[in-house]
């Protein structure tokens, strides 16, 4: 199996759990999502504001984008679920959309990420899309433990890569508009 496809798997599953997750928080109040926690940030909302953050800033990094430590600067935190969410969901669906065009050729190309003090770090694609997907399940993670202190019991999110498991992300593919054969290929003996 090659690494594009992986990775275009990896994309949509970070799609489905943020989905997940957000809706689930819905319920909670501006209080409850502001309220200090546990965590290596102090709040659900600081939390999913990194988690924005820094997606923003990869994903921009992806694309060319001009400015990103200024960007990064001036970045200013959502306030709400729905807000979060939104913004959160613009900025999967470009990254969706950038592996959705990617070839081989793409993956390995050098990504320029500008760094404090002048210093631009470079490594390939495939390197800085690990590492991206690597942060966000480790920061929603720390929200879903977080969630424990809350009435809202913490969703299931880590069910999304097998693609011999559709039935555990029927509602969320529904919602989404996706075809598991066109996110996952098709099923083979073996899965």
């Amino acid at each position: 199996m090659e690494a594009l496809h992986l990775l275009r798997i990896q994309a949509h599953a970070n799609r489905l759990a943020n989905l997940r997750l957000h809706a689930a928080m819905a319920p909670l109040s501006f209080t409850e999502l502001h309220a200090p926690r546990t965590g290596f940030f102090p709040t659900l909302m600081a939390t999913l504001n990194h988690i924005l953050g820094v997606d923003q800033y990869y994903v921009g990094a992806l694309h060319g984008d001009e400015g990103l430590t200024e960007a990064w600067a001036r970045f200013v935190d959502a306030q709400d679920m729905p807000e979060l969410a939104e913004r959160q969901r613009l900025n999967d669906q470009r990254l969706i959309t950038w592996l959705a065009a990617a070839d081989s050729a793409a993956l390995a190309r050098a990504v320029h990420m500008p760094r404090a003090q002048g210093r631009v770090q470079i490594d390939a694609a495939a390197h800085m899309l690990q590492h991206l997907f690597m942060h966000q399940t480790h920061h929603r993670g720390q929200v879903h433990a977080m969630l424990s202190g809350t009435a809202v019991s913490p969703p299931q999110l880590d069910e999304f890569l097998m693609p011999s498991e559709p039935h555990l992300r029927t509602a969320e593919m529904a919602a989404l508009g996706w075809d598991e054969v066109a996110v996952f290929g098709p099923r083979t003996p073996h899965n």
